[in-house]
This record gives structure tokens, sequence and C-alpha cells, in this order.
């Protein structure tokens, strides 16, 4: 059973910048492709990005193109977030979860209980 911590969000300005991170445990990070999604109050949690097992390859949601950043260190069992130039349509809580190469929740086994990420000025 693998079990995923999140950490990393707060209240950002319009702009700025933010950093998530994503720490498993209980089995082989690298065995897993890791995303990251995301719910904003009253919506449906939605695909955000996806990077491989080796870091090699990642995947992007249009709405986040060019603005956010996925990575991962499996040494340290960790997978990051970095999201700049937010816009308060970012607002939601972010999720990271452990299955599969994909873009939508069945590809996920594992998820984390999500950060909140508020964008305000």
């Amino acid at each position: 059973q693998v079990q995923l911590v999140e950490s990393g969000g707060g209240l950002v300005q319009p702009g700025g910048s933010l950093r998530l991170s994503c720490v498993a445990s209980g089995g082989t990070f690298s065995n897993f492709a890791m995303g990251w999604f995301r719910q904003a109050p009253g919506k449906e949690r939605e695909f955000v990005t996806v990077i491989n097992r080796w870091g090699t390859r990642t995947y992007y949601v249009d709405s986040v193109k060019g603005r956010f950043t996925i990575s991962r260190a499996n040494f340290l069992n960790t997978v990051y977030l970095q999201l700049n130039a937010v816009k308060p349509e970012d607002t939601a809580v972010y999720y990271c979860a452990a299955g599969r190469w994909g873009m939508t929740r069945d590809d996920y086994n594992y998820w984390g209980q999500g950060t909140q990420v508020t964008v305000s000025s």
C-alpha cells in the first residue's frame, strides 16, 4: 500500500509562485508514474500534469503549460509541482496520485489527501 502526503500549499498572490511536494512511502516509488490533479469548489477533479517513472517524459493540460513544472526525485520518493505565474483560476485543492501514465482518475491507484492552493490578492 502506497501512502502519499502533499505539502507546500498556501495563499499566493496572482503572478506569484509556489512549490508543492508529495512524498511517497510504502511502495517502490520508481514503479509509478506520478500525476497531479486539482479540484476547485463546486467542480470536478481535473487532471493537471503527469511524469513518467524515470522523469524523462511529462504532459500538461493546456491551461498550465508554460507556467507549471512537474519533476521527481526518485531517491527521495518525492514528486514536485512548481507553480509559476499563478492565476485566481488556479485556486483549488491539489492532489498527487501514483499509478500508470495517463490523464484520467482511473489511471491512478493511490491518492494523497490534498493541499489547498489559494490565489488571491
